[in-house]
């Protein structure tokens, strides 16, 4: 696991380990950069099913109730099996301009 920080961004990684010990890793640190908004790059993957991007639903639930945003990156998931509590977008790019557009929502009291 990788992690780098952009401002108010906190940008996880995937190496090596399979999504269950990723999810475990985050939650293990998740005080560390609870007061950011997370980007988690699964991009090195070459297959993800939707079971494991569900590991990721407790976590993004806790993140987007305390008012930040979490977002996975990944072109290897169908986006249309994804559930609406859980963003997965194919780009880093989009990454960005999910939690943009969210820290626009949060400022206008959506």
């Amino acid at each position: 696991m990788i992690l780098d920080q952009n401002g108010n961004i906190s940008i996880i990684t995937q190496e090596k380990a399979t999504i269950i010990e990723l999810v475990k890793k985050i939650q293990v640190l998740y005080p560390k950069f609870k007061g950011n908004n997370i980007i988690v790059s699964l991009t090195t993957l070459e297959k993800i099913s939707l079971s494991e991007i569900l590991e990721f639903l407790e976590l993004s639930n806790t993140h987007r109730a305390s008012k930040q945003s979490l977002v996975i990156v990944s072109d290897k998931v169908n986006l249309d099996e994804v559930p609406d509590e859980i963003i997965v977008v194919p780009t880093l790019r989009e990454a960005y301009d999910i939690i943009e557009m969210e820290d626009m929502e949060r400022d206008l009291g959506f």
